[in-house]
């Protein structure tokens, strides 16, 4: 059976970062223009390339997203993503909602989860206890967020993370419940018209 592509995304502060350390699933490995730190592994924790052959790289379509940060730019290998789903293999990428809207559109049949806390108090209470952010940061979250939550009919489900095994069970009913719908289940559907078919064929010669 093929496997499917999982994005998850969510507010800074919603946890999606553990949520998805949890879940036992191939996790999507960025391609990244940034230098390799020390404790990285290119190919483990990124694929590192030059400015050059990610520019390649966007050009030729070879990317399901991409985006830069503080002029480094990162995407999501489509190469690396595929081979991944014909072996049957669950993907997970995090990232953020307007990355994830961008693979929706080259990846149809990709599966987004929008991740949020019980309460924006939550959030809030999450992100001072970080203590990563100051006040003005976290004012700038929480708005952000807000404009995230607009989005959210643009994704399949919603999550509310309020504890994270239950989280993560839920997402995994997601994907078991991904896995029976039609068009997902077409070696099923052969499987049974070809028993059918043999059986009548079976009959008819002992008739």
């Amino acid at each position: 059976m093929k496997g499917m592509l999982v994005i998850i995304s969510g507010p800074s502060g919603s946890g999606k970062g553990t949520v998805v350390k949890n879940l036992k699933y191939a996790l999507s490995i960025s391609v990244t223009t940034r230098k390799r730190r020390e404790t990285e592994e290119h190919g483990v924790d990124y694929f590192f390339c030059t400015e050059e052959e990610f520019i390649r790289m966007r050009e030729n379509d070879e990317l399901l997203e991409h985006a830069a940060y503080v002029g480094k730019f990162y995407g999501t290998p489509r190469k690396y993503v595929e081979e991944r789903i014909d072996k049957g293999e669950v993907v997970v990428l995090e990232i953020e909602v307007n990355g994830a809207i961008q693979v929706k559109e080259k990846f149809p049949d990709a599966v987004l989860i929008f991740l949020i806390p019980p309460s924006i108090d939550d959030l809030a209470k999450r992100l001072a206890f970080r203590n990563t952010e100051d006040s003005l940061e976290i004012e700038d979250r929480i708005t952000r967020a807000l404009e995230e939550i607009e989005l959210i009919d643009r994704y399949d489900y919603l999550v509310v993370n309020d504890d994270i095994p239950v989280t993560v069970s839920e997402i995994e009913t997601i994907v078991t419940a991904e896995y029976l719908k039609p068009h997902r289940s077409k070696d099923r559907i052969e499987k049974f018209a070809f028993a059918k078919t043999s059986n009548i064929a079976e009959a008819s010669h002992q008739i």
